[in-house]
């Protein structure tokens, strides 16, 4: 949670309501329970990228014989989006303003797509082992979040936005597009076997799919225009910035799974042609985006010595690396191109290695928060 945070992101006001002092609140016990209370008021709305990192990792590995470690990761991935899932409701029953302020908050509200990524994400793992009930309930909640989430954050931006300027961009606004592509991948694997369901299902995660590419134009516009045209501080290179890179592998790696699935309709069959180009153009500017994104890091790191420190938004970071490997297999399958497979195995490695770094940085994040406390 954010308690364990440090570089500076998308900011909003970290006052929060104190744990209320009980019997031994001046112990050990009571010490934990403030932490926890404030770590939930100020909980990062993007924290369920952890859960998206996890599950996609967890399907990489999976994809290349290393059935223990994605096993773990799976595993891991349950507990943190049921916790995930406890702290968003109790910081929306207890800490309703610290919430509201967020969701009205034009630099965070797309944030809170990670909850259904991550549902997704997760969802995807679970229909694979044969938890196609509980994939299907996460699907379903998924769907009816992020089509609340959608309209509200567009009605933000037009209706209430006092922010106005490029200065509002940044890149985890394609954490939307995230959200909308997770939706496609878990579709596709839940349409088959839904009787007279199936091709209503099949045409809605094709126009998802559609929905999604569309935004990610618009908002990659954006968002190059920002960066490009206008002053970029060292502070502001956040690790958000790789989500642009994971937002088109995400739409490569929907797009490659509608290519491979074998919808009844013929109408569906006939796009294949057209979504074999645009996945392939989505793969190349991603591909395209990895050593500018490095290139900033250095530029930010390197140069202007800022160090890095742990915040939740580094997993942000991780969900695109273990995307792209799981991208890069899939339009390997899907195009019959065997060397892309090479390519994502190796990059399922660097997605671990991030994985692993981004764990100990929490890790060390809350004893540091607990023990100064």
């Amino acid at each position: 949670m954010s308690w364990a945070g440090g570089e500076a992101g998308p900011q909003r006001p970290q006052r929060g309501r104190r744990a209320r002092d009980g019997p031994g609140a001046r112990g050990r016990d009571g010490r934990t329970r403030e932490v926890v209370a404030r770590g939930v008021a100020t909980l990062y709305p993007g924290y369920f990228a952890l859960v998206m990192a996890t599950g996609i990792i967890s399907d990489a590995c999976a994809r290349f014989g290393h059935a223990t470690l994605s096993g773990a990761l799976l595993a891991f991935a349950c507990v943190a989006h049921a916790g995930l899932c406890a702290a968003t409701a109790a910081r929306a029953w207890w800490f309703r303003a610290e919430l509201s302020r967020d969701l009205h908050d034009p630099r965070v509200i797309f944030s809170f797509f990670t909850v259904v990524a991550a549902s997704d994400v997760l969802g995807v793992q679970l229909a694979g082992h044969g938890y196609r009930a509980v994939a299907a309930a996460l699907w379903v909640s998924s769907l009816a979040i992020w089509t609340a989430l959608s309209y509200f954050s567009f009605a933000l931006l037009i209706f209430t936005n006092e922010r106005r300027g490029a200065g509002v961009v940044h890149g985890g606004w394609l954490i939307a597009i995230v959200g909308t592509e997770s939706l496609v991948l878990l579709g596709l694997l839940l349409a088959p076997g839904l009787g007279r369901w199936e091709t209503p299902v099949f045409v809605l995660v094709h126009t998802l799919w559609g929905v999604g590419v569309v935004l990610y134009g618009v908002f990659v516009t954006l968002f190059c225009h920002r960066i490009f045209f206008s002053r970029v501080l060292p502070s502001e290179a956040m690790p958000l910035f790789w989500v642009i890179m994971g937002a088109a592998a995400i739409s490569a790696n929907a797009g490659a799974g509608l290519l491979t699935c074998a919808p009844s309709s013929a109408a569906l069959v006939e796009l294949r042609p057209f979504l074999l180009g645009a996945t392939l153009i989505l793969w190349g500017w991603g591909t395209w985006w990895i050593p500018l994104l490095l290139l900033i890091g250095v530029w930010k790191h390197v140069v202007h010595r800022v160090p890095i420190v742990y915040h939740p938004m580094y997993w942000s970071l991780v969900f695109p690396l273990g995307m792209y490997s799981v991208a890069s297999h899939r339009l390997s399958l899907a195009a019959g191109w065997p060397a892309l497979a090479a390519l994502a195995h190796g990059v399922a490695w660097v997605a671990v290695g991030a994985w692993s770094a981004a764990m100990v940085g929490l890790v060390r994040g809350l004893g540091r928060s607990v023990a100064a406390r």
